[in-house]
C-alpha cells in the first residue's frame, strides 16, 4: 500500500480525539462553536447546507459572504459536510464516531418564519427532531439552540418607558433578569415562537422518554465578528455595517428595547462547559445585567468607537417584538460553571474591528 501521509502516532492521536458535530457550521454562531472546539483539541465535523436563505435581502456580496466562514474553517483545517439538517440519514452518516452534537442550524428570524412559516418548521422542527434522533442513535448529548423569544411579548405589558430603554415597572412583579422557572409563550406569538418552543418540548421528550442527555439553551442576543447581520437578522451586527459604512440604520419601535447581548465567544465556550458538566435539560442565556443595552444606547456606543454620525429612521414596531429581556443565567453558573466574560464594549469594539476588515464584500 502506498503512504498515506499519517504517522502511527498521528492516527492513534486522532481515534483518540474526542469528536464535535457543528450544524449550521458556517453560520455566525456555528463558526465560532467550531473553532473553539478545535482550539480545545477536538476533532471538528462541521455540517451546512450554505443556504443563502438570511443573507438573501441584506444587499451584500452574496458568494462571497456566504462562503466567508466556510473558508475560515478550511484554514483551520475543520472538515466541512454540505448536509441539510432536513436529511436524517446524511446526519447520521456524518455524525459517525462523533461524542457530541452542537446542533446550531436554524431558521432564526421571526420575520422570515412571518413569510415563510412552512420553511420556518421543516428546519427549526423537523431538522432538530433528526438531530436529536441521530443523538439516541449515537447515544451521546446534544445541544440545542433556542431563543429568549419563546417567552412571548405579554412583557410589554408590564414595562416603564425610561429615558434610554425599558425597564420593569415598579410596580409590577416581572423580575430585572428572568430565568428558565418564568412563565412562556405569553402574549403575541408568531411561527418562530411555535418552531423554537416545539423544539424544546422534542429536546424534553428525547430526555424523559429515550435519556438522552439534551441541553436546551435559550440564547439572547448574540453579536460578534463573522455576524452578517441585516435587518431580519443579527441587529447588533447591522447596526455595527451600517454606522462604519455610511448607510441609512432602520429602527423599528422607540429604540429603546433591551437585551443582555452575548458575545459569541461566550456562547461558544457554553457548549463545552455543558459537555464537560452533568446538566440536562433547559438553561436561559445571555450577558446577563452586566451586558444590557437598548438598541439607542447601542447606536451611541457604535457611533462613539466609529467616530461616524449615523442616518437613523424609525419606523413601527415589528409584530411580536419583545421590548425588553435580561436573562438570569444562575442556572448555567450553578450547573455548568459558566458566566459570560466579554463586556459590551469591548465586544462592540472587535465587532466594528471585524467590519473594517470585511467592508468590500459588504
Amino acid at each position: 500500500m502506498g503512504d498515506t501521509g499519517n504517522t502511527d502516532k498521528e492516527v492513534k492521536e486522532r481515534n483518540n480525539m474526542s469528536r464535535v458535530l457543528v450544524t449550521g457550521a458556517c453560520g455566525f454562531l456555528g463558526s465560532h462553536v467550531c473553532e473553539h472546539f478545535k482550539d480545545k483539541g477536538w476533532e471538528v465535523i462541521g455540517l451546512d447546507n450554505m443556504t443563502n436563505y438570511e443573507l438573501a435581502r441584506t444587499g451584500f456580496d452574496l458568494s462571497r459572504a456566504r462562503k466567508y466562514n466556510r473558508n475560515l474553517l478550511h484554514k483551520l483545517g475543520i472538515s466541512l459536510a454540505e448536509v441539510d439538517v432536513r436529511d436524517y440519514f446524511a446526519i447520521l452518516t456524518t455524525a459517525e464516531r462523533c461524542d457530541y452534537i452542537v446542533h446550531c442550524a436554524a431558521q432564526p428570524a421571526m420575520t422570515l418564519a412571518i413569510e415563510d412559516p412552512f420553511t420556518d418548521f421543516k428546519v427549526n422542527v423537523e431538522g432538530g427532531v433528526n438531530v436529536l434522533q441521530v443523538a439516541r442513535k449515537l447515544e451521546i448529548p446534544v445541544a440545542l439552540c433556542s431563543t429568549i423569544h419563546v417567552y412571548g411579548n405579554r412583557l410589554n405589558q408590564h414595562l416603564e418607558e425610561r429615558e434610554t430603554r425599558y425597564w420593569p415597572a415598579y410596580d409590577s412583579t416581572t423580575p430585572a433578569s428572568i430565568s428558565e422557572a418564568y412563565p412562556d409563550m405569553q402574549g403575541e406569538i408568531t411561527p418562530l415562537h411555535a418552531s423554537k418552543k416545539a423544539l424544546e418540548v422534542y429536546g424534553q421528550a428525547w430526555i424523559d422518554t429515550y435519556r438522552v442527555r439534551v441541553g436546551i439553551f435559550r440564547l439572547s442576543g448574540m453579536y460578534g465578528p463573522r455576524q452578517f447581520g441585516g435587518e431580519d437578522h443579527g441587529w447588533i451586527a447591522n447596526f455595527a455595517i451600517r454606522t462604519l459604512l455610511g448607510r441609512p440604520i432602520t429602527v423599528y419601535g422607540t429604540g429603546k428595547q433591551v437585551r443582555d447581548i452575548l458575545y459569541a465567544t461566550d456562547a461558544a465556550r457554553l457548549f463545552e462547559c455543558f459537555y464537560n458538566s452533568k446538566g440536562k435539560g433547559l438553561y436561559t442565556v445571555g450577558g446577563g445585567l452586566a451586558n444590557a443595552i437598548s438598541l439607542i444606547e447601542c447606536l451611541d456606543w457604535l457611533r462613539i468607537i466609529t467616530e461616524k454620525e449615523q442616518d437613523i429612521v424609525f419606523k413601527e414596531d415589528r409584530q411580536g417584538d419583545l421590548r425588553y429581556f435580561v436573562c438570569d443565567n444562575s442556572k448555567a453558573k450553578r450547573e455548568l460553571r459558566w458566566t459570560p466574560t466579554v463586556e459590551v464594549t469591548l465586544g462592540l469594539r472587535k465587532l466594528v474591528k471585524w467590519v473594517e476588515e470585511v467592508k468590500e464584500i459588504l
